[in-house]
């Protein structure tokens, strides 16, 4: 029976017949469904498997976005910066700290949770992933973690990758030693005054203090702290350090840029030594810019939030540059001036896409330039010798820090 004879059939004088007549036609409407779906493919039964990631290159990077959907919580992406596309993720929680080792086998996760969500009791942790298949290794209670705006520099890792460093304030500065290979916390080391981890070697870290000097931690072959403390080098009620200013932990180089645009060489170490600084303007061919003494004077000046990157065996310093006085640090920088580490000179000049408080670069002899931008959450790869856009990634976060593989120390 089809639908076309249905019509004078369905003429209904009573009950019944009204009963069978829509019997009727729901029969012939089911027969009809049927004749056009034998003609659609018939999908798959879904599947699921696990995969491994291919092995690090060096234009492999992880991307943490700490602040991820509204403050909720923050991801961890592994990025093939070559293609442009997401290779894997993990999920972090709010405000996380990422640091990866130096041969990009795994990567940790410092994070802080509570009981029932925004109270209860508070958990500081340490979680280790493998960096291929993305699963936990270890997952270790910490005394503490510093709770602040992520910063790479709140969580590093010694050369050999046999210490984790973890920041805290719980209630005085500090630094956690985790042993890697029993994944405990060995100690902590008082750090008064001072702030943030820059590691140097195997066995030890500096931290930037508030009357301008540098603390300087050894861990001997007993593991005992001892602590010498540099002379001061910078005046920070007058033009600060950026924080998150570029160091080298094999070496214990570093590169320590301040409000205004100058550079303090650094070696890092039991006696770190503070060469004397130059000027980001003046080696671009203008005027050094002023301090706080004359905060309104509009010039070129360092800003963002990861404004600054090294390229090591390039002896190439990247600078977000932007506009503005002196209290404009924290603006996200415009173009990118890239330095010469050992002349002190300007060797390039790159105009970003949009303004980007980050910048990055692999550490290959064809590098990648990674900025952002802070409104939509985009991520740009550029070709770092030119500046030219080699691929976006749109909303990737609004909180974005960046590591390098391998790692720039």
């Amino acid at each position: 029976m089809s639908l076309m004879t249905l019509p004078h059939l369905c003429n209904p004088k009573g009950r019944r017949t009204a009963f069978l007549c829509s019997l009727l036609t729901g029969v012939a409407l089911l027969a009809a469904t049927a004749t056009a779906r034998a003609d659609e493919p018939i999908l798959q039964t879904e599947q699921s498997d696990v995969t491994t990631l291919a092995p690090w290159s060096p234009h492999t990077i992880l991307v943490v976005d700490a602040v991820y959907q509204h403050n909720k919580d923050g991801r961890a992406y592994v990025i093939d910066a070559d293609k442009g596309r997401l290779m894997g993720m993990v999920q972090a929680a709010y405000n996380a700290n990422v640091t990866l080792t130096p041969d990009a086998s795994h990567f940790y996760v410092g994070e802080t949770t509570w009981e029932r969500g925004n109270r209860g009791e508070r958990n500081d942790l340490l979680a280790e992933y493998d960096a291929r298949t993305l699963k936990i290794t270890a997952d270790e209670k910490l005394p503490s973690r510093a709770l602040v705006t992520p910063k790479r520099n709140d969580l590093a890792i010694s050369a050999d990758a046999s210490r984790v460093y973890v920041y805290q304030m719980s209630p005085g500065s500090g630094v956690e030693v985790v042993d890697t290979a029993t994944h405990k916390v060995t100690q902590t080391v008082d750090v008064p005054g001072c702030a943030l981890i820059y590691p140097w070697g195997n066995s030890g870290f500096s931290s930037l203090c508030a009357d301008g000097t540098l603390a300087n931690v050894s861990l001997g072959a007993d593991g005992k702290p001892s602590m010498t403390h540099s002379a001061p080098f910078f005046e920070p009620d007058h033009d600060g350090i950026f924080e998150q200013s570029p160091s080298v932990t094999k070496d214990g180089k570093a590169w320590f840029i301040s409000y205004t645009g100058k550079v303090y060489p650094t070696t890092l170490g039991v006696n770190a030594t503070v060469e004397k600084p130059w000027s980001l303007q003046e080696g671009a061919g203008m005027k050094a810019a002023p301090d706080s003494a004359k905060p309104f004077e509009v010039t070129w000046r360092p800003g963002g939030w990861q404004m600054s990157a090294l390229h090591k065996s390039r002896h190439e310093l990247y600078v977000l540059m932007h506009k503005g006085t002196f209290w404009t640090h924290k603006d996200a920088g415009s173009e990118v001036w890239v330095y010469d580490t050992e002349t002190h000179k300007r060797v390039r000049r790159m105009v970003l896409p949009v303004a980007s408080p980050m910048v990055g670069v692999t550490q290959d002899d064809n590098p990648l330039m990674f900025a952002t931008d802070e409104e939509t959450g985009d991520f740009f790869m550029l070709d770092a010798k030119s500046g030219k856009l080699l691929h976006k990634m749109k909303a990737l976060g609004g909180a974005l820090i960046f590591t390098v593989a391998p790692g720039e120390g």
